[in-house]
């Protein structure tokens, strides 16, 4: 009776045993299938790339048409949106009461011109008496003091007529310079208002000024391009239209402004582009593209390989067995490559897919290698 109950004993304790070791096995996770993946092993290279800056276009030379006489617009000589040359007749406005003040002015010139002249013959017929004592000194006197203010009433008549004149040449507005004039915005028998009343706006057009803001930290590099060649025009600055087409003349530096504005840390950089043909419209907002020729060697990996989180940028790199995530600093692009700063060296092997499977430590089974970079890149 004692043998059985001792080997009942001994099967419950092997059968609990055994049980808890299932379920021992059970409870432990199971070990994750390595993520398949593809690799770039990092190279460096010459990039020759071009860095992009929004920008917009301005006329070199622009100035509003206000009138300096008040009066109703009595003609308009000139096309909206045409060419127009320097000295060009625009506007005119009503010249009657200017022409009528003008004549005024010049009759009343020669009326003291005419007293002037009695003035003079008078003091000089008095002189002539005084040699023989024939006249008192008291007369010499008086004679000689209405020729200076016979002088004076000319002097005032003249400049009064200078006056005038200038009022009356000023109903008529002419081009300050060659440029392409806006639509006017005065209509034939609008009253306008000297100073007040805006006619219309003419700005240069050949050529065209592009301006950009530029980080101070760059303002170096501009400052050798500014000196480079003199300025030659090549293929250093491109400048792309708002629909993506690249303007067919290259530009120059023309000049960079004379401080950095201290609450944003940049600068204005202006570009000179031709504009023959007239396709740069004052105002057009674009990109200046610029030519980064650097001999030194970049660091260069395929741009898919970039996880962006949270505003920074990662690339998952391996040694064959495992995912490691590292933060690097990205430069330009290149087509389908991007520049790193730093992050990662030549050598390393980033992953270049299966990058949502992935995290830091992640068991991976590396694919065939991409085929390598060319050592430069444009």
């Amino acid at each position: 009776m004692n043998k059985q109950l001792s080997w009942a004993i001994i099967i419950t304790a092997a059968g609990w045993l055994l049980s808890s070791c299932k379920d021992d096995k059970a409870s432990q996770p199971a070990t994750p299938p390595p993520v398949p993946v593809n690799v770039y092993t990092v190279i460096k290279g010459k990039a020759a790339y071009y860095d992009q800056y929004p920008a917009t276009v301005t006329p070199l030379n622009q100035v509003e048409l206000r009138p300096q006489v008040n009066g109703y617009l009595t003609g308009i000589f000139f096309k909206d949106g045409s060419r127009i040359k320097k000295g060009q007749k625009l506007y005119t406005i009503d010249q009657q009461q200017y022409v009528a003040n003008y004549q005024q002015a010049q009759a009343n010139l020669q009326v003291q011109e005419t007293n002037l002249t009695k003035a003079q013959k008078d003091a000089d017929r008095y002189h002539e008496l005084e040699k023989h004592d024939a006249i008192a000194r008291q007369q010499v006197d008086y004679a000689d003091a209405a020729l200076e203010a016979a002088k004076k009433q000319v002097a005032a008549a003249q400049a009064n007529v200078t006056s005038v004149q200038t009022g009356l040449r000023y109903t008529t507005i002419y081009a300050p310079f060659d440029g392409t004039i806006g639509i006017s915005l005065a209509k034939l028998g609008t009253a306008v208002s000297a100073g007040q009343t805006l006619l219309n706006t003419i700005s240069s057009d050949d050529p065209m000024a592009v301006d950009l803001s530029i980080d101070q930290k760059d303002l170096y590099r501009f400052e050798q391009l500014q000196r480079k060649n003199g300025g030659t025009k090549d293929s250093t600055f491109k400048l792309i239209l708002p629909g993506q087409e690249t303007y067919p003349h290259p530009g120059q530096i023309y000049l960079i402004d004379r401080a950095v504005d201290p609450q944003t840390g940049t600068i204005i950089a202006r570009l000179v582009f031709p504009n023959k043909q007239s396709d740069l419209k004052a105002g057009m907002t674009a990109n200046v593209q610029i030519l980064n020729n650097a001999n030194t060697e970049k660091v260069l990996i395929p741009q898919k390989a970039v996880v962006e989180q949270m505003g920074e940028y990662f690339v998952y790199t391996t040694d064959g067995k495992a995912a490691h995530q590292k933060k690097v600093s990205l430069g330009a692009r290149i087509g389908d490559l991007v520049v790193v700063n730093n992050g990662v060296e030549a050598g390393e092997q980033v992953i270049t897919d299966g990058l949502q499977k992935l995290k830091e430590g992640a068991p991976v089974q590396v694919g065939q290698p991409n085929a390598s970079a060319p050592s430069a890149a444009k």
